[in-house]
């Protein structure tokens, strides 16, 4: 399938070098790494990007959560201790190189014409855009949800890849950083949904790529505890259920897929049964 409305694969490529040089221009000392071919330059930069937001987000927020703001938002015996950090960062870091192959496979895709990629908003226009976006992210709900409800269900999947992630199954033992402590397999199937769009849905092609590496803070959010209390936003409220549960709120970024298949806890639920 050619990009869509005509658009020749080598303004994404043109783009994709353009995050390139933003990101290890800045970054990474020398300019060793501009004899790399393309898609090694772009893992290299999904790498040092993915490591940035990791860190930044968890570290900033666990600042703000668990020392400057610790008596407004989790009590005291629920705070993780510094050890339980620590694996969290040792296990999502050794996965990190892994889930970072995930976006150069969907830029090689894009940038090969495979997809319904489009590059400019005009060639859509605002409201289209909008209504894309909308069946994009219904799309990456819907299949997120479905690939972290059967990591449960099929116990093999379970025992040997969805397993790493849910000995974190307490207040005291989630944090932020536990968001990406999965197993390297694991991270890239419940991302994989965002790929899979690309050849359903006319996607935007900054906006797929600002998504999948937004996923970074969101992982990051639903796993801190703290519940926004934002409809039908799945917060950490929400998210804590499922790793009390094990049976509960597979969504990703809302409820309704949880609703809508039966799996839906409340946070109020737990309250009033305690």
């Amino acid at each position: 399938m050619a990009a869509a409305h005509g658009v020749g694969p080598n303004l994404f490529v043109q783009e994709a070098d353009w995050y390139n040089e933003i990101l290890l221009g800045a970054v990474v000392p020398g300019d060793w790494w501009r004899g790399m071919p393309h898609p090694m330059r772009s893992w290299l930069r999904n790498t040092v990007g993915g490591f940035l937001l990791y860190f930044l987000t968890g570290f900033l927020w666990c600042f703000v959560i668990y020392y400057w703001k610790r008596h407004a938002y989790i009590p005291k015996d629920s705070i993780p201790s510094i050890e339980a950090m620590k694996k969290q960062i040792i296990v999502a870091s050794k996965a990190m190189v892994v889930y970072c192959a995930l976006p150069v496979v969907s830029e090689h895709m894009i940038e090969s014409g495979w997809t319904r990629c489009y590059f400019h908003v005009s060639e859509v226009g605002w409201p289209m855009y909008f209504v894309y976006l909308a069946l994009y992210l219904i799309f990456v709900e819907f299949g997120i949800y479905w690939m972290h409800r059967e990591l449960h269900d099929i116990k093999p999947l379970y025992k040997y890849l969805h397993a790493t992630h849910h000995i974190y199954n307490k207040e005291n033992t989630l944090s932020p950083f536990a968001g990406l402590a999965f197993h390297p397999i694991d991270g890239v199937l419940q991302a994989v949904p965002h790929v899979f769009a690309l050849f359903f849905v006319p996607a935007h092609f900054r906006t797929h790529t600002a998504l999948m590496f937004l996923e970074v803070i969101w992982t990051s959010n639903i796993h801190d505890c703290i519940h926004g209390k934002v409809w039908p936003v799945m917060g950490a409220g929400y998210h804590t259920i499922h790793h009390t549960t094990y049976r509960h709120n597979y969504g990703h970024y809302t409820v309704w897929m949880d609703w809508m298949f039966g799996t839906l806890r409340e946070p109020e639920d737990i309250l009033k049964k305690d």
